[in-house]
C-alpha cells in the first residue's frame, strides 16, 4: 500500500511538471500579449471602452503606414531622414536612439545583420563548437587582420556576447535558417534541428 501511495505521488507530480511545461509558455506568452494590448489601450481610454482593441489595431495600422511612406515615398523618406539627423546629433538623445535603432535595424528590416548563422570554434582541445551568427566578415579595420566578429546568443535570454576569431574558425550553419538558428541558440539546442559543423 505505501508503495503503491509512493508512485501515485511520484505519478502526480511528473504530471504536475509536464503541465507546468505546457502551460508556462502560453501562459506567459498570453500575459505578454494581454500586457501588450492593455497598455495601448489604455492610452485612449474613451475608444477602448466602446470597441476594445481598437487603439492596438490603429497602432499596428498607422505604423505599417509609416513604415509605408518612409520607405517608398520621397518626401516621407526626406522627413524621416531629417529627424534621424535630429536625433543623431542632438547630446544625450543620440546614445539612446542609435542604441535602440542598432538593436532594431540587427534584427528586423532589410538591414539585419543576425542572417549569417555560423558554427564557430571557440575551444580546440577538447574541440568545442557554439551556434552564433557572422556579424563582420572582416575586422581589418581594428586592426584584427583575417578575423571575423561573431555574435553569440545566450540561451534562455535576449543577451549575448561578441567575440573576435580567425576566419578559419567560423563555418556556416548547414540546414537552418537565421530564424531557426536563433530558435536553436535561445532554447540551448533543445528546438529544432541542428546542422553539424563539416569538416574542410
Amino acid at each position: 500500500m505505501p508503495e503503491e501511495k509512493g508512485n501515485l505521488g511520484k505519478y502526480l507530480l511528473k504530471a504536475f511538471l509536464q503541465g507546468l511545461v505546457i502551460l508556462g509558455p502560453v501562459s506567459v506568452t498570453v500575459a505578454v500579449i494581454y500586457y501588450v494590448f492593455s497598455s495601448i489601450d489604455s492610452l485612449i481610454p474613451s475608444l477602448s471602452e466602446k470597441i476594445p482593441g481598437l487603439a492596438f489595431i490603429l497602432l499596428i495600422v498607422f505604423t505599417t503606414l509609416i513604415g509605408i511612406i518612409g520607405t517608398r515615398f520621397f518626401i516621407g523618406r526626406f522627413i524621416v531622414d531629417l529627424l534621424e539627423y535630429i536625433l543623431e546629433k542632438t547630446p544625450g538623445i543620440k546614445f539612446i536612439y542609435t542604441s535602440i535603432k542598432e538593436v532594431l535595424v540587427s534584427f528586423v528590416g532589410d538591414k539585419k545583420k543576425f542572417n549569417h548563422p555560423v558554427w564557430v570554434r571557440t575551444h580546440n582541445d577538447p574541440e568545442v563548437w557554439r551556434i552564433g551568427f557572422l556579424t563582420q566578415p572582416d575586422m581589418s579595420f581594428e586592426g584584427f587582420h583575417e578575423k571575423v566578429s561573431v555574435y553569440l546568443p545566450h540561451s534562455y535570454a535576449i543577451s549575448g556576447w561578441v567575440i573576435v576569431t580567425e576566419a578559419q574558425n567560423v563555418k556556416p550553419v548547414v540546414g537552418m535558417n537565421a530564424a531557426e538558428a536563433m530558435k536553436f541558440a535561445v532554447s540551448g539546442g533543445i528546438t529544432g534541428i541542428a546542422g553539424t559543423p563539416e569538416n574542410k
